[in-house]
């Protein structure tokens, strides 16, 4: 397991003391151990912990302390996901972080009895999942940061670029309680609209290709996918696919428009990771109980569009901000590219 210590001190002598608070654990010295654990290796969870991590050292900088991170990857494998915070917990870390709504699941089981306190970062449905009683009073050991999906926002974005659109594909992993809403969202919306819609689904890179082959064989004319990470991670094989038939992929994070989809619609992710971490150091440092911090969530109002695809596409980057602009804060570019600078 790869270990970084952040904001390291001068004075490493000085003994550290812990005292349970809040459901936490507070220090009276000035070092805590963090494990955070990531679901998969895609652009958007790399993007969040690369900022938690980042925005730690700052913190430490600030407050004189020092967070010593565990990091590890899980690669969406239930076994080593569960080894790894047996392995958290054997190391009496102070505080567990789980990136992504299946992390956020198993650190809540296996905590349930030590009460090691979790933020949780980019769970899209926390309260559906039953990670929290409420948005406002998440209750136990857990609170964190949401990446909500505002599916109508899509919705409406879709029909902007193609007020006459009649069939649209929904994408997504059946097994990513994330998809869950947010695709039950977009079916209601399609139907106010009298829309005809197809849904494939996959769970690995090969039956996504596989669906997408199915898409093209319908005959949609968009597709939509939530903030779904296994599509996430098989954008790169898809996108190309997509754009030769034509088909306009709208999708829950700009993660996949830097891997090829057309359009990525959700959070900053960069600030979505460093609100994560700024949670653990209220809890760690401050003292404040996850069972009575409220969930964060983030305005959705950025599109991100892909300049690739609109330019294979023969569509113009300033026309579609000018439609899309009544449906969003601000609307953004960018190109092709495996991960973010």
């Amino acid at each position: 397991m790869k270990k970084k210590i952040i904001a390291l001190l001068t004075a490493l002598t000085l003994t550290i003391s812990l005292t349970a608070c809040g459901g936490g654990k507070k220090a009276a010295g000035n070092s805590f151990k963090v494990g955070i654990c990531n679901y998969v290796d895609d652009a958007s969870l790399n993007q969040i912990v690369d900022n938690i991590e980042s925005r730690l050292e700052e913190i430490g900088s600030e407050k004189n302390v020092t967070f010593e991170v565990a990091y590890d990857n899980c690669n969406a494998d239930s076994n080593v996901l569960s080894q790894i915070i047996a392995n958290f917990t054997a190391d009496k870390v102070d505080l567990m972080v789980g990136v992504a709504t299946p992390v956020a699941m198993s650190m809540q089981a296996a905590t349930e009895e030590s009460g090691i306190p979790v933020v949780f970062a980019a769970v899209s449905d926390p309260v559906g999942t039953g990670i929290v009683e409420s948005m406002e009073a998440p209750g136990s050991n857990l609170t964190g940061t949401s990446d909500q999906l505002d599916t109508t926002a899509i919705m409406n974005l879709m029909l902007a670029e193609n007020p006459d659109i009649k069939k649209v594909g929904l994408l997504y992993d059946a097994g990513q309680d994330s998809s869950t809403t947010a695709i039950n969202d977009a079916k209601a919306f399609l139907d106010s609209h009298g829309i005809a819609y197809t849904e494939h689904t996959g769970t690995n890179v090969d039956e996504v290709s596989l669906a997408v082959d199915a898409f093209i064989s319908d005959g949609v004319e968009a597709i939509f996918t939530p903030s779904d990470n296994t599509i996430m991670t098989a954008e790169l094989s898809i996108y190309e696919k997509l754009s030769d038939a034509g088909i306009l992929h709208y999708a829950g994070a700009d993660s996949f428009a830097l891997n090829g989809a057309f359009l990525g619609y959700g959070v900053d992710y960069a600030n979505l990771g460093r609100e994560t971490a700024d949670m653990v150091a209220e809890i760690l440092i401050d003292g404040k109980d996850p069972s009575s911090t409220p969930v964060k969530t983030f305005d959705n109002g950025t599109a991100t569009i892909n300049t690739d695809i609109c330019d294979k596409l023969g569509l113009d980057f300033d026309e579609l901000s000018e439609k899309y602009s009544p449906f969003c804060t601000k609307v953004e570019k960018i190109q092709t590219a495996e991960s973010f600078e």
